[in-house]
């Protein structure tokens, strides 16, 4: 079995965001569902003392989506059984046909990668454009980086060439679900459960 994951290089992610488009024109998605979302994290503050200021205001980019869990929750939660592991690539899916949009895969997933297709009525998520994968071709939203902050592939592959860190703030621990995703951390990046940050642009994130 191969395990399909991918990696974020937080050195080189300048929100553009470009990704999220990318991958909202592909699966032909609406304006309130974006199976990517770029967040933006930063705090610190500024402080004068004797005429001089200084600070330790910080901010960065981390670009996520559903990251093929090796215990995906959102599995072991669905009540209907519509979400699978494939098991050749690894990647998890949900069954329309199985699905009936109750939204507890959205709700129990703390990176909130499956969502809740309001006219449909049913779950919808990244599949990594695993129509694509099978045609060797890479995601789109990695295909369309124009910094080349993202890539993909067998998770041990990625993780032998970036390392193996896989969460930083604002994302949750992996110890939960164990996700497929390796972190080149960002200039003053932040561990995960930090509290000095915030997302700064929650209103973009769908």
């Amino acid at each position: 079995m191969t395990q399909y994951g991918f990696h974020f290089d937080g050195k080189r992610c300048t929100g553009c965001k470009t990704c999220v488009l990318a991958c909202k024109d592909n699966k032909d998605l609406s304006t309130e569902i974006a199976f990517r979302n770029v967040y933006e994290y930063g705090g610190g503050s500024w402080e004068q003392a004797d005429g001089l200021w200084s600070n330790d205001a910080f901010t960065y980019y981390v670009s996520v989506a559903c990251n093929h869990c090796d215990s995906p929750v959102c599995m072991a939660k669905c009540p209907q059984a519509a979400i699978s592991k494939d098991p050749d690539t690894g990647i998890v899916t949900s069954d329309p046909e199985k699905c009936i949009g109750c939204g507890t895969c959205a709700i129990t997933c703390p990176y909130s990668a499956p969502k809740v297709d309001e006219e449909k009525k049913k779950s919808v998520k990244c599949d990594m454009c695993a129509d694509r994968v099978a045609e060797g071709k890479q995601p789109i939203c990695v295909e369309a980086c124009p910094l080349r902050a993202l890539d993909f592939g067998d998770i041990d592959e990625l993780r032998s060439k970036y390392g193996e860190v896989a969460a930083i703030a604002p994302l949750p621990s992996e110890e939960e679900t164990h996700p497929n995703i390796v972190i080149t951390e960002p200039v003053n990046a932040k561990p995960a459960g930090d509290t000095t940050g915030s997302v700064l642009n929650e209103r973009e994130i769908a």
